[in-house]
C-alpha cells in the first residue's frame, strides 16, 4: 500500500508555516479576537476552520497551476512578489515617519 503522508514534506510544511504565521497579523488578530470575546475555544476553531479553508484553497489552486506553469517560474515570481510587497511595506513606512 503506498504511503499517503510523506513525513518529510509534512514536517517542512508545518515548520515553515509554524515560523512564518509567529507574530503575524492574523496571531495578531486572534489575540485582539479572544480578548474582546473571552471565548477562546471559540476563537481557535473559527481561525483554525479558516486557515484550513485558505490552506485547501491554496493547495486546490497550487494543483492546477503547478500543471501549467513550470515551478522554478513559481519561485521566480513568489520570490519578486515577496520582494515587492516588503519594499511597499517600508515605503508605507517611511511615509509614514515623514508625514
Amino acid at each position: 500500500m503506498r504511503n499517503i503522508v510523506n513525513w518529510q514534506v509534512f514536517v517542512l510544511t508545518f515548520s515553515t508555516l509554524f515560523i512564518a504565521e509567529m507574530g503575524d497579523k492574523t496571531q495578531l488578530a486572534v489575540f485582539t479576537l479572544v480578548a474582546d470575546s473571552k471565548q477562546p475555544f471559540s476563537v481557535f476553531l473559527g481561525a483554525s476552520l479558516a486557515l484550513a479553508v485558505v490552506t485547501l484553497i491554496g493547495v486546490i489552486f497550487g494543483g492546477i497551476v503547478t500543471k501549467l506553469v513550470p515551478p522554478h517560474y513559481l519561485k521566480i515570481s513568489a520570490g519578486i512578489l515577496f520582494v515587492g510587497i516588503g519594499l511597499y511595506t517600508l515605503w508605507e513606512a517611511f511615509a509614514g515617519m515623514a508625514g
